[in-house]
């Protein structure tokens, strides 16, 4: 096997090396290609997909290509979001990888200047009934908890599925919310002959070497490294330097700052210096250290955690390396920006490596290989004429599902509260509130059961369903951020299923008006001959006018609940259905996009009191989800025009069931009937039995047993 074959490059890509170039490599620098033209850094599957998506709007200050995305909040605040992917890491320490993903999404956000005031996370796993899937579940909720709790930074909101298609492979998915002044707004990049580049935060050890080619291969034993090779978390470090890096925004002295992540300094450095247009001398032989005998090689791919590449102009390098001094941590000197265009390595004052920046960063050869759309998974062919069920043993079931039932369990393990949260876990959305009287509402949503039975429609669900989920607080869906979590491109199936999920999302941001402003992409997650179901994560962010408006779930007695929007009473991909085929109710943009206008208005009219989207498990647990958060009975009718079981159990997008006065409907009827968006009253809040129809007749306290039994067994 020929050098550059270990290194994961084609025949293709090597010649492109050497022509970028102008020469052959040498060993460290075809290693740095190695790396960053694997599929983790460089996107070469993905990068022309991903110029679909609509990028730019009156909110956005910041689109991709930076480290987060920042949209205006007005009153000169931005906020800035992302969300990334720790896949694989926590597949084989599930605590560290899990733990080092919060670290790592923090430092992105903190990056651009902006103080962090909230994460989330999105979760999938293996069935529980397995216990490695509990060990994993147990540690990733650990890890992610720990590095958050300790940096005081909320967990407000997340989502979690289970599945056996992730059994070998779970996917961890975290976002950070941060706000910035924008007038004090940092930037990855470098830019001026003769200023300092400095390595600032933790010392360099040997962890995590390699890490991106291993994040860029499917997940087997042989190819995973050792959980003591991993990198590792020091969430003490991790505030430290969170603290000194808020110090540098706007300070005019600092040019540039860049987290330490994947590929370590590697993709910093280069990164910094492609974006400058400008080229970066680094001395590695002045590298703080953990360990004696760390080589160049070595140097250039740790990714030890707790790390940032900091420009600052010459009269400013004490002043930054005081500001670390005091916060406990080293702010090096190792280098300075060139006039040249080139990533020049030195190793005491002896030339090591030069490759052009922009080489490192963006020349690898794009990869478009062949797709293909697969069969459909067929239908039964008696599906309308299933038996009907039990009806009140069919709800408690669904409740009882872990991928329906309460994530209190799991949340107890977060701190929630944080002096911005309004709403946090529970909530349609969680709500944080800025400074005066505004707010944001921030959701995370994906049902991957839908992108398997069609990826393109499934992502547009999750896209209207983040941007419903956060018109029920109020707000309005301004912007969102995206991790497409997929399977190998290199299987024509796969890879048809990511091209038609990024036109899928960018046929419903373009609807929605949210365009993407940042995002991650996460490849080859399969593992033990199973590959994942597509899963593309959406993270919503919406702005709320008045925080102190913000809308909640649970109805209070008296009221009376309508339907916004309208119900297909199609079973296909449901829990219910246990199916993953089948009739499935299809994505309405237009109506997604009048229940965001509506629900705003009425919200902050006083109109609607409470409000809850219709998704997993249908409106059947809705209504009961309303019920159990306002502790308070709920009684509606049951439509006779269709069959029941799949009008209360259908997952229907474009539907929102609502609470109000009864003295406010017509107020409802009239704003709703100006949007073009369906009501019709269901039924009434009172008495202490939840009641469908003559279907369902429970007690509360039955469903709160269905609902809060499953995950407090599995989690200590």
């Amino acid at each position: 096997m020929k050098k550059w074959q270990m290194h994961g490059l084609t025949p293709e890509e090597y010649q492109a090396i050497q022509q970028q170039m102008g020469r052959e490599p040498n060993d460290l620098e075809l290693t740095l290609f190695g790396v960053m033209w694997s599929e983790h850094c460089s996107y070469k599957h993905t990068r022309h997909l991903l110029q679909q998506l609509p990028s730019q709007g009156p909110l956005v200050v910041q689109g991709p290509g930076e480290n987060a995305g920042v949209i205006k909040a007005g009153e000169g605040l931005g906020v800035a979001f992302k969300i990334e992917s720790h896949n694989h890491p926590s597949a084989v320490d599930p605590f560290q990888g899990a733990a080092t993903g919060v670290g790592g999404i923090v430092r992105d956000v903190v990056s651009m200047g902006a103080r962090p005031i909230a994460l989330l996370n999105s979760l999938r796993l293996g069935p529980l009934d397995n216990e490695h899937n509990r060990w994993l579940l147990q540690g990733i909720v650990g890890g992610m908890a720990a590095y958050g709790n300790f940096l005081e930074v909320p967990t407000v909101g997340g989502e979690i599925y289970f599945a056996s298609c992730y059994s070998n492979n779970p996917l961890v998915n975290a976002m950070c919310i941060g706000l910035v002044p924008l007038k004090s707004m940092l930037k990855g990049t470098a830019a001026g002959s003769g200023n300092r580049v400095l390595a600032v935060g933790a010392p360099t050890g040997r962890e995590g070497i390699a890490g991106a080619a291993f994040a860029s291969a499917e997940l087997a034993a042989a190819t995973a490294p050792a959980a003591s090779e991993m990198q590792v978390g020091d969430p003490r470090a991790g505030k430290a330097l969170m603290e000194a890096c808020l110090e540098l925004a706007g300070l005019e002295e600092v040019v540039g700052i860049q987290d330490m992540g994947a590929a370590g300094l590697t993709s910093s450095s280069c990164e910094m210096a492609y974006r400058g247009g400008c080229g970066i001398e680094l001395e590695l032989s002045l590298v703080p250290t953990k360990e004696e005998g760390i080589t160049p090689l070595e140097l250039m791919l740790s990714e030890s955690q707790e790390r940032m590449l900091v420009v600052v102009k010459p009269d400013g390098v004490e002043k930054v390396q005081a500001i670390f001094r005091r916060h406990g941590l080293e702010a090096a000197a190792i280098g300075q920006v060139t006039e040249g265009r080139d990533l020049v390595l030195l190793w005491q004052g002896e030339e090591v490596g030069r490759i052009p920046a922009a080489a490192l960063a963006a020349g690898v050869p794009r990869r478009n290989p062949p797709l293909e759309k697969p069969e459909p998974a067929p239908w039964p062919a008696n599906w309308a004429d299933m038996p009907e069920p039990e009806y009140e043993e069919a709800l408690l079931t669904l409740l009882a599902s872990p991928n329906i039932c309460s994530r209190a369990a799991l949340w107890t393990h977060f701190d929630q509260a944080g002096g911005c949260t309004v709403q946090g876990p529970g909530a349609s959305a969680a709500v944080l509130r800025l400074p005066g009287k505004k707010g944001i509402a921030v959701a995370i949503d994906c049902n991957s059961n839908y992108c398997a039975l069609d990826p393109r429609e499934g992502t547009k669900r999750a896209v209207a369903e983040a941007a419903r989920n956060v018109a029920c607080t109020g707000a309005r869906p301004a912007a969102i951020t995206n991790c497409l979590n997929f399977p190998s491109p290199e299987v024509p199936e796969q890879y048809w299923a990511l091209s038609e999920s990024i036109q899928g999302m960018a046929e419903a941001c373009r609807a929605l008006e949210t365009p993407v402003v940042s995002g991650n992409v996460s490849l080859y997650n399969e593992g033990g001959g199973v590959a994942i179901n597509p899963t593309p994560v959406i993270g919503m962010v919406g702005l709320l006018e008045d925080a102190k408006k913000a809308c909640i779930i649970a109805p209070e007695r008296g009221q009376i609940l309508v339907l916004l929007g309208k119900i297909q009473a199609l079973p296909g991909g449901s829990e219910y259905f246990g199916l993953r085929s089948g009739p499935v109710p299809t994505v309405d943009l237009q109506l997604e996009a009048a229940l965001c206008r509506l629900l705003p208005q009425a919200i902050s009219a006083g109109t609607v009191k409470a409000a809850h989207d219709v998704s997993e498990g249908g409106i059947a647990v809705t209504l009961a989800e309303m019920a159990l958060a306002g502790d308070v009975g709920i009684e509606i009718a049951v439509p006779e025009a269709v069959r029941p079981d799949f009008w209360l159990f259908a997952e229907s997008p474009g539907a929102v069931v609502a609470a109000l006065e009864e003295a406010e409907l017509d107020k409802l009827r009239s704003l709703a009937g100006r949007e073009g968006v369906p009501l019709a009253v269901l039924g009434k809040v009172g008495g202490k039995e939840f009641v469908l129809g003559d279907l369902i007749r429970l007690p509360l306290i039955r469903l709160s047993e269905a609902w809060t039994g499953p995950l407090p067994q599995v989690m200590p």
